[in-house]
């Protein structure tokens, strides 16, 4: 049966780029993996994985594609020893390697023929106060390290011996699995991948080489920091295997309860008790911030939940321009534990707005003609 054109099979024109061969072939190779294709499709899938695999390994290596592109297939034929019948599938490799990762997410690099591990990450909680989160602050926190052992001096064995070489991946710290009509290249489960066995591990760090302590580490608080919000310190997580790079510690803050603000964004809102004479009569009170404390003028006849806005004190966040606003919300207080000559006073007080009739009530008036329209 004659073969296929090379560039029919990967679906392309013979202009194309190297970087369009090998993303063709991935799909292709994908698509009629025998792992993903069982059953009565299983026979044709690796037929057409095999002619995927053979068109890519020729297009893919510039001496192979022109030989193909100048005479066809007889240029590529190793038994019609053409110019480009000569063997090697370096490509192929490359490609192969590419795609496997894609379909069981390897991410893993190589040292020394071993297989290299990146460490993983450590998250650590700190708590701060708010005024702390608005001003940022340096601070020192206590954290997991790891060393070397003194004993062992990090090389796992007991005082007197030394590791061996694993036997079943000689080394390497990979072996060779069968999947399907391929080999492919995992971890060694003997060793780990570290390549070496220790048949007397040390009894101080039992066999890891590397004993765990504390260490104190400067951690800086950006101003502005918000409740939630994380820090990156690079490289202080745990550390890689066979040489990988260490982890990251991700610092969570989270930011305490404040008794007078709360904090929405960059605005800040509290509440400000003002006692009803105040409200009635107007005057000039005094307010926290987060900076010490500010004046407000209270007009006469100020209602409860009246808000009032001091632009510029709240706080700048970390991606802020220019700081949040602080909203001040009037809480009329009622008097209490009143002398009996006090709640005379009031009475009069009382009698005496009754008979100004709506005008000292802006909201009674309100309130009883939707009374009169509900009950109607």
């Amino acid at each position: 049966m004659a073969k296929r054109d090379y560039y029919e099979v990967l679906g392309l024109a013979k202009n194309a780029s190297d970087e369009d061969i090998k993303k063709a072939y991935r799909k292709l190779a994908m698509k009629h993996h025998p792992d993903r294709n069982q059953g009565d499709a299983a026979k044709a899938a690796e037929e057409k994985f095999k002619e995927a695999k053979e068109a890519y390994e020729m297009l893919a290596d510039p001496q192979k594609r022109a030989a193909y592109d100048q005479y066809g297939h007889a240029g590529v034929d190793p038994n019609m020893r053409g110019p480009g019948g000569a063997e090697g599938f370096g490509g192929f490799a490359e490609a192969f390697g590419d795609i496997f990762g894609d379909m069981f997410g390897q991410q893993r690099g190589r040292a020394g023929g071993r297989q290299v591990y990146r460490g993983g990450d450590l998250s650590y909680a700190m708590e701060i106060t708010l005024e702390e989160a608005a001003r940022g602050k340096d601070a020192q926190i206590r954290i997991p390290s790891w060393e070397s052992c003194e004993t062992c001096h990090g090389s796992g064995a007991k005082p007197g011996t030394k590791p061996i070489t694993c036997t079943t991946c000689n080394g390497g710290g990979t072996v060779q699995m069968r999947q399907g009509f391929f080999s492919v290249q995992q971890t060694c489960p003997q060793c780990h991948g570290t390549g070496k066995i220790i048949p007397e591990p040390c009894t101080t760090c039992h066999g890891k080489g590397q004993i765990k302590k504390q260490k104190t580490l400067e951690v800086k608080i950006p101003a502005g920091i918000d409740d939630g919000m994380r820090i990156r310190s690079v490289g202080n997580g745990e550390p890689g295997t066979n040489g990988g790079p260490p982890g990251d510690l991700f610092i969570e803050i989270r930011v305490k309860k404040n008794d007078i603000f709360e904090r929405d964004g960059d605005d800040l809102h509290c509440q400000v008790p003002v006692s009803f004479i105040t409200a009635a009569l107007g005057g000039e009170i005094e307010v926290p911030t987060l900076n010490g404390k500010a004046a407000i003028d209270i007009p006469e006849g100020t209602q409860a939940g009246k808000q009032f806005r001091l632009r510029g004190k709240g706080i700048k966040g970390v991606r802020s321009s220019y700081p949040g606003d602080l909203y001040c919300h009037i809480a009329v207080e009622t008097p209490v534990k009143l002398t009996e000559h006090q709640r005379k006073l009031l009475r009069e007080l009382e009698e005496s707005l009754k008979k100004g009739g709506g005008k000292h009530s802006p909201n009674g008036e309100t309130w009883t003609d939707k009374l009169k329209n509900l009950f109607s």
